[in-house]
């Protein structure tokens, strides 16, 4: 052919520069780019050996061979795929943006099967330039009587094309790069290039270092290969030992057969793994195959949970594995990540417009042929098809839990401590991901039993009514009269004015720390009282989401008040008296003029004070606490808590009948801190004057 030369044809003026430099966002990404075209030519190739329009040669190795060359500041990428003649250099090459797999695939539309294609825009050669000042290809077509052509660009405007002396069908993509990227003229950082975006390509890649000392390794003479550089044959003579036998006779004994071995040049080793786990049929894979996988993916040595294996044809063509990893909830960050594959090829990790947003806390990896890439393959373009395959998703993990629920509850129960944080940020997220949800929600009891919200109320309820039943035995005139409020409020359907009476909703008492609201636990147990443990931060945006659900419940901390049943009958009156009493007494005590101080018969005589402080209260200052991280905005909740004095504890008797006493204030301080205790850990000043007067008590005590 006569030399050519020639610019190259580019749509838009100025556009190549904004190739180079934008098209982009890691220059690391040509790797990607260069090694997929070389998996896209062999792929064609391939189609047409299946479709009778060429033969493979009997030694045909489908591979992509890297090479980087310290030395000479290159790097090349070199495919056994179809090769271009001049024509279709000229075509694909110097048209910027025109694309081969397009052009394939409207030329086979017939004949093949498009999802096999990784390119489409025929950007994917001209990202070499981002660091490159020079590029040269070699290649020579599979048609025949085809010659091989080379073509260069320095700068990637101006190219020049003449004969190639390339001999084998393919293409070699040769890099002179930039001094401000010799980085890729190093073979472990295109090693970690290769790793990162081509682990699972569907070709072989092989990556080497020009001039490299030459490795070898040893191998039994039987696993021999024809492709095999033999070195030297290496004879291991059989071993023996002297031993002695049952007879106490001694005797050779043979231990180790002569060997046969052979070394030979070290066998290359593919960084790609073909065939991935995902892209296999979930019941040819096994439990260890997915371990492993998520292991050398994620490099997290712990087992995860369990997984969903997603494997779809239509209306979309998606595989991938989902795991569920252990979780560790003292950490408001629980971002997993899913890795997002075209083909095999990886596009980015946690892609918000595949991946719905509840689904990031997991691991795991997704492959859509089908997805809608723009130019450089790392982002989506808008598109209402994206959404489909995201609610897709959605539906599958919210089948996968909802199936273990009905099938397998124990193993439910037994993670569900670890995936509650998912599936609860899922349903906050998520309104199809809740409404699938809602019917399998458990809450952890305190006595270490799941149940659900309606089994909750139900048992609640259950011992109300027994509780009433034993009011009525002991004092059945009062319970009647008592009986007969409750039905009329029950049954009325107006009040006074004629308007229907709203639904009370069913209260669901719960626990956020086991230690430090021990004493409140302790008085729900000894009434028969259940509550619900909720012990993670997304608990109170999501107990408030339940109740504005289809299910009318209320949710109070246990220490948010008193529940009626804790409490022992005693005269209103006197109740009030003791209050005004005790609350001017331990106002002056604690130098607090704004303190709520309430007086309660309770049936447990041990206590001596409590704290209790509203639940509408309590959810305003976490909410307070999120928008100003516990700084000036909580002054104004300073003294909202009650404390709450039992009349029937001796304690409490005894600052009633001696309120003007010597120790009075140091009892009611004492008093005060403890009850602090029982609800919220005190400040560091607090704490050192309990601790001191705590000392001060027990001295008393000595005298």
């Amino acid at each position: 052919m006569q030399n050519k030369k020639g610019s190259l044809s580019i749509d838009s003026e100025n556009m190549f520069p904004i190739i180079k430099k934008w098209l982009y966002s890691d220059h690391d990404i040509f790797i990607r780019e260069l090694v997929s075209n070389g998996c896209d030519a062999i792929t064609k190739l391939k189609k047409l050996d299946i479709m009778g329009e060429y033969t493979l040669p009997d030694d045909y190795k489908a591979e992509i061979q890297v090479k980087v060359d310290t030395e000479g500041k290159t790097i090349s990428f070199t495919d056994t795929g179809l090769g271009m003649t001049e024509e279709e250099v000229d075509e694909y090459i110097n048209q910027v943006a025109f694309s081969g797999a397009t052009d394939f695939l409207e030329k086979y539309k017939d004949k093949t099967n498009e999802e096999q294609i990784i390119g489409h825009f025929g950007l994917g050669f001209y990202s070499a330039f981002m660091v490159a000042d020079k590029v040269s290809i070699d290649t020579l077509s599979w048609k025949d009587g085809a010659n091989a052509v080379h073509w260069e660009s320095e700068g990637g405007v101006d190219y020049e094309m003449s004969d190639s002396d390339k001999s084998t069908v393919g293409t070699t993509i040769t890099l002179y790069l930039s001094d401000d990227s010799l980085e890729f003229a190093n073979e472990y950082r295109v090693r970690e290039v290769i790793t990162k975006y081509c682990s699972f390509m569907p070709v072989e890649i092989f990556l080497s270092k020009e001039g490299a000392e030459q490795e070898y390794e040893t191998i039994d003479k039987e696993d021999l290969r024809e492709d095999d550089v033999v070195v030297e044959n290496i004879v291991e003579e059989a071993k023996t030992e002297e031993r002695e036998n049952e007879n106490g006779e001694k005797e050779v004994v043979e231990v180790s057969p002569r060997k046969e071995k052979v070394k030979i040049n070290k066998r290359p080793v593919s960084l790609s793994d073909t065939t991935p786990l995902w892209m296999k049929h979930p019941n040819d894979c096994t439990d260890e195959e997915y371990k492993e996988f998520y292991r050398n993916v994620f490099h997290d040595y712990k087992e995860p949970l369990f997984w969903i294996h997603l494997n779809m044809d239509y209306p979309f063509n998606l595989k991938g594995i989902l795991y569920f990893p252990k979780v560790n909830t003292e950490y408001d960050n629980l971002e997993g990540v899913i890795k997002l594959y075209n083909n095999q090829v990886f596009i980015a990790d946690n892609i918000k417009e595949v991946i719905p947003e509840f689904l990031m806390l997991l691991k795991g990896v997704i492959d859509c042929p089908d997805l809608p890439l723009n130019v450089s393959r790392s982002a989506l373009q808008n598109d209402g098809f994206v959404k489909k395959i995201s609610d897709y998703i959605t539906k599958k993990v919210a089948d996968k839990l909802s199936g273990m629920y009905k099938v397998d509850k124990e193993n439910y129960e037994k993670y569900w401590d670890d995936i509650s944080p998912f599936i609860k940020f899922g349903c906050l997220k998520d309104d199809k991901f809740r409404e699938k949800m809602s019917e399998y929600i458990i809450f952890k009891d305190l006595d270490n039993k799941y149940i659900t919200l309606p089994e909750y109320i139900s048992e609640a309820e259950g011992d109300k009514e027994e509780t009433e039943d034993t009011d009525n035995k002991e004092n059945e005139n009062a319970a009647e009269e008592n009986t007969d409020s409750v039905e009329n409020t029950d049954n009325e359907a107006e009040d006074g004015d004629g308007e229907e009476k709203e639904e009370e909703p069913a209260k669901v008492y719960y626990v956020t720390d086991m230690q430090q609201q021990s004493q409140y636990i302790n008085m729900f147990k000894e009434q028969g009282m259940n509550a619900v443990i909720l012990k993670d931060s997304i608990d109170q945006p999501f107990i408030s989401q339940l109740e504005q659900g289809e299910l009318k419940v209320k949710f109070v901390r246990i220490d948010a008040d008193l529940s009626e049943t804790m409490k022992d009958d005693a005269d209103e009156e006197t109740l009030k008296a003791q209050t005004e009493t005790l609350t001017e007494v331990f106002r002056k005590a604690l130098e607090k003029d704004n303190l709520e101080v309430k007086v309660e018969k309770l049936k447990n005589e041990n206590i001596s004070s409590m704290v209790t402080l509203s639940e509408e209260t309590r959810r305003m200052q976490d909410m307070m606490k999120m928008y100003s991280a516990g700084g000036t905005g909580m002054d104004m909740f300073d003294g909202a808590e009650t404390l709450v004095l039992n009349s029937a504890n001796k304690l409490v008797q005894y600052i009633l009948d001696n309120k003007d006493g010597e120790h009075v204030d140091l009892f009611c301080k004492q008093l005060y801190d403890l009850a602090m205790i029982a609800n919220k850990p005190l400040s560091a000043d607090a704490m050192t004057e309990f601790v001191a007067r705590s000392n001060e008590i027990m001295m008393l005590l000595t005298k």
